[in-house]
């Protein structure tokens, strides 16, 4: 393994974004893989208002040396303002699959 693996959370308002967004980020080579999670409910404040809105979770597999670029592109794709981006190191994983993410993702020099 060469490099840290990360998941990166964020949310969408729907599956046409969760789908756009994905297969951009994979065909980018950001992304080894995107889940597409539909049917989550999130609560939040925004603009002083308490909000409930049905959404769509990205979980993203990428690798850490990644990172400030995915954000960077996501930022660019997202339709919110402030898009949930949060990225969770992992610390454990099947080697087979973690050798698949790092074969995936980056540039042949970052390889």
């Amino acid at each position: 393994m060469k490099t840290n693996p990360l998941i990166v959370f964020c949310t969408v308002p729907d599956e046409t974004v969760a789908k756009q967004i994905s297969h951009v980020l994979v065909t980018e080579r950001l992304a080894a893989c995107c889940n597409i999670v539909p049917g989550i409910q999130s609560v939040y404040e925004w603009q002083g208002k308490i909000c409930s809105e049905n959404e769509i979770q990205l979980f993203i597999k990428t690798r850490a040396v990644l990172y400030d670029r995915l954000e960077q592109r996501l930022l660019e794709l997202h339709p919110y303002d402030v898009p949930e981006i949060l990225a969770l190191p992992v610390q454990h994983g099947l080697s087979t699959y973690l050798k698949w993410m790092d074969e995936h993702v980056g540039e042949e020099s970052e390889r």
